[in-house]
């Protein structure tokens, strides 16, 4: 019985050390693993199926919008790099060179993509030359590169995987609504397929995207109280296609610069579904984005006609995405083994079980067993499920209204990001000296100003001048 144990007791507590939790988790669960590339990760098949999972969704979401991919290289040159200001400027830090070609030194530096958008740029000026070529609604999957002195599996690391989107159109009002519409997206995205409920809205000036007009985001809570950015949305206006000189000829034969925007999301996700949902004894994924749904675990294997039922029922099952563990471990480390790796059902049969026409299923988010008949098990692993996915979204809607707090007062405030970890609703004066001094007293920042927007009171949480907007605040990864 202490072999079987064993899995579940390498996990440190989420309530003793969250960040070491999390860690064992993703190693445990064989997420991902380090490597002798300092700052970046190997991700390995447990962690590369759900990133398949999450790509195949989203792919899906955004061919529904008119969006088609492409590919672009991985090397800028810094001249291409240099021309929109802010941007350069914003990416310096987290860029990496490439400054030889084999034995000899390169004549321009290559920079390592942080982000594609001076490449799409140069792209679209060569591409676009009339109305009649717009819109230009592009997707690429790929990988980037930002120099993080700070790395953390799937949450920060010096190379990650990611979609980026960059659209052109011909008029701001098409930009501004795709950029909208692209956060929508991502934001039923996660509610609907990772369970993960979000806060939509707009970030400040101070945490907007290098050379764009407006950031809308999306902000989820993770079970420690701290927030994490799980995908943004760009406007860019007119900004980058002056630099780049990316125009079309009108209906009325006038030259015009097209509108931009640009959007993300990234393997962070799978650092979210851990934080979000997971507990002691490992992760617990999601129905709709598990890779494998049931697991069904053979009681007794070596008896009789027991492994030949447990694949029949995975025949059965076969519109789920079943697996039979029929390795020769005991049943106690197959259940440990099932948790860890979040397995949304397990599904116990042995020869009693055969003998009564019954199985049992367990849940893997609150443990209760389920008796079924197998006649009708069909019917109940597919409800099962759904109430599962429907039950987890519900849990940390609870979890992010319960770690939602007010302030109207400075000192209220303070005590309230000290003392209850989470979301702090406050009004803000719109200046970007109150979200320094925030940063500077509470390692606090800005999150989003939300779309739904609320009046609190009339002053400014810090300063005590005229409010402009509601902000959510909080502490982040």
């Amino acid at each position: 019985m202490a072999k079987d144990k064993k899995l579940v007791e390498a996990i440190t507590s989420m309530d003793v050390d969250f960040a070491q939790w999390y860690t064992d988790v993703v190693k445990k669960a064989e997420l991902c693993d380090y490597t002798s590339v300092k700052g970046c990760m190997v991700i390995k098949p447990a962690g590369y199926a759900i990133w398949e999972n999450i790509q195949k969704e989203l792919d899906r979401r955004f061919k529904e919008t008119g969006v088609e991919n492409v590919y672009m290289p991985i090397f800028i040159p810094e001249s291409l790099l240099q021309k929109e200001k802010d941007h350069v400027e914003g990416f310096a830090p987290e860029v990496a060179w490439v400054t030889h070609g084999g034995l000899d030194p390169l004549q321009e530096r290559l920079c390592v993509r942080p982000t594609s958008e001076t490449l799409f740029c140069d792209f679209y000026a060569g591409d676009i030359h009339s109305y009649r070529d717009l819109p230009k609604v592009y997707n690429q999957w790929c990988s980037v590169v930002r120099w993080e002195k700070t790395t953390r599996p799937f949450l920060r690391t010096r190379e990650f995987l990611w979609q980026e989107g960059h659209t052109a159109h011909a008029t701001a009002e098409e930009a501004e609504e795709r950029t909208i519409q692209m956060l929508n997206v991502y934001a039923d995205f996660c509610e609907q397929e990772l369970a993960i409920p979000v806060v939509r809205g707009q970030k400040t000036d101070k945490e907007k995207f290098a050379g764009a007009e407006a950031t809308y985001t999306i902000e989820a809570l993770m079970h420690d109280g701290k927030a994490l950015q799980c995908g943004t949305s760009h406007n860019f206006g007119d900004g980058f296609a002056k630099a780049f000189q990316i125009q079309y000829a009108a209906k009325d034969n006038s030259l015009q610069y097209v509108h931009q925007t640009s959007w993300g999301m990234t393997t962070r996700l799978i650092g979210a579904l851990i934080m979000v949902h997971g507990d002691d004894n490992g992760l617990v994924l999601p129905p709709r984005i598990a890779p494998t749904q049931v697991m069904i675990v053979p009681i007794q294997q070596q008896k009789e006609g027991v492994l030949d039922k447990a694949f029949e029922l995975r025949d059965v099952l076969s519109g789920f995405r079943v697996k039979v563990d029929d390795s020769d471990k005991s049943p106690g480390w197959k259940f440990s083994e099932s948790e860890m790796r979040g397995i949304p059902v397990r599904l116990e049969i042995g020869p009693r079980d055969i003998q009564n026409n019954e199985a049992v299923l367990v849940r893997r988010d609150t443990h209760e067993k389920i008796t079924v008949s197998l006649d009708e098990v069909v019917a109940k692993v597919g409800e099962l499920l759904e109430t599962i996915q429907g039950d987890m979204l519900e849990r940390a809607r609870k979890h992010l209204a319960a770690h939602t707090s007010e302030a109207t007062d400075y000192d209220t405030f303070c005590r309230t990001m000290d003392e209850k970890p989470g979301f702090v609703k406050a009004m803000w004066c719109g200046c970007q000296e109150c979200e320094d001094k925030i940063k500077e007293d509470l390692s606090a920042t800005s999150r989003c100003m939300p779309f739904a927007q609320e009046s609190l009171s009339d002053r400014c949480v810090c300063c005590g001048k005229p409010a402009k907007k509601m902000v959510y605040w909080g502490r982040a990864y």
